[in-house]
């Protein structure tokens, strides 16, 4: 595994650039501290092993951000959230991102997926809202994995997993992300 990667995506911790969604329900300044909190946590897991080099996407692109772990920092470049992740996936042969707002992720997450990529072309960790919280890619991957997807809906996972007709997908464990006040209080978080 040691060319595999995992890529964090992140935005820079900025109070009101931050889970906006969030904000709505608990406030500006709680919201980025859930973020910080939440952020440094998932690059404590994404770094902390040895069969992995773990890198972190970032937008903006000319971010100056006192990130919470000293690891690469990468540009998401522009385009939607598919040709981002697309982009920063497409620089790897194996490689699995996460965001940075999933609360239940360890390294054995991380592990389990890329145990899946070595059966499956691509791995897929859903999430409660009907989206997902970690995509993995293989060498054998579509030319365009996230086209038509509607992102932040019900339907962001099964319109992805529509990319991959005739291909083997694994999925993982189900998880809850957090962007909306009534997420956080479901994973009983209310600080």
């Amino acid at each position: 595994m040691r060319g595999d990667r995992v890529i964090v995506f992140a935005r820079a911790p900025r109070l009101g650039a931050v889970k906006r969604r969030l904000a709505r329900g608990i406030g500006a300044m709680a919201a980025l501290r859930f973020y910080r909190r939440q952020l440094a946590a998932t690059l404590r897991e994404a770094a902390r092993d040895g069969r992995w080099r773990a890198v972190l996407a970032a937008t903006p692109d000319r971010a100056r951000a006192r990130w919470p772990r000293r690891l690469p920092v990468l540009p998401q470049g522009g385009g939607d959230l598919g040709a981002r992740m697309a982009r920063a996936l497409g620089r790897h042969r194996r490689a699995v991102l996460v965001g940075s707002d999933i609360p239940g992720l360890s390294r054995g997450d991380i592990a389990a997926a890329f145990r899946a990529l070595g059966r499956a072309d691509a791995v897929f960790g859903p999430a409660e809202d009907g989206g997902y919280w970690l995509v993995g890619l293989g060498p054998r991957r579509p030319a365009h994995p996230f086209r038509a997807v509607r992102w932040s809906s019900e339907h962001a996972l099964g319109d992805t997993l529509a990319n991959f007709q005739g291909r083997r997908v694994a999925l993982l464990r189900t998880l809850r992300d957090v962007d909306t006040a009534a997420d956080l209080h479901a994973i009983g978080d209310m600080r």
